[in-house]
């Protein structure tokens, strides 16, 4: 009988303990900003610096603005960006990278007719040579 009365003791206890425990709010920060600004868009991986001049399509672009890549991006079901690899710094380039904020060359519109895109990117990470 001693032992049922200690185990409804520390039932009680524990009860008391549960209900009078401070209730714990969860908190969930998400900050969600504008996209860089890069000129002609950002690698797809980390650190995400600018791509420099020629290393994204025509398809990237709408009337000369870079209209995605990174994290931000996800563009439309089935969509490829043509891309070239050599101006990829993971590939040996390591020429010069277009600073933040740094505006598009004047009358730049893609460059269809420089452009000799190696590869494409799906704007989510995925992409491969041709």
């Amino acid at each position: 009988m001693n032992k049922l009365k200690y185990l409804a003791l520390a039932i009680i206890v524990g009860v008391g303990l549960i209900t009078a425990a401070p209730k714990a709010e969860a908190q969930i920060a998400v900050q969600i900003g504008p996209a860089p600004m890069c000129p002609y868009g950002y690698y797809d991986f980390a650190p995400y610096n600018c791509a420099p001049y020629g290393y994204y399509g025509p398809q990237w672009f709408n009337s000369g603005i870079f209209i995605g890549a990174g994290p931000w991006f996800h563009g439309p079901r089935g969509f490829r960006g043509r891309v070239d690899y050599r101006f990829h710094p993971r590939y040996g380039y390591r020429g010069g990278f277009p600073g933040r904020g740094e505006a598009p060359r004047p009358g730049w519109r893609g460059a269809p007719d420089r452009f000799r895109g190696n590869g494409y990117r799906d704007g989510r990470g995925h992409g491969g040579r041709r």
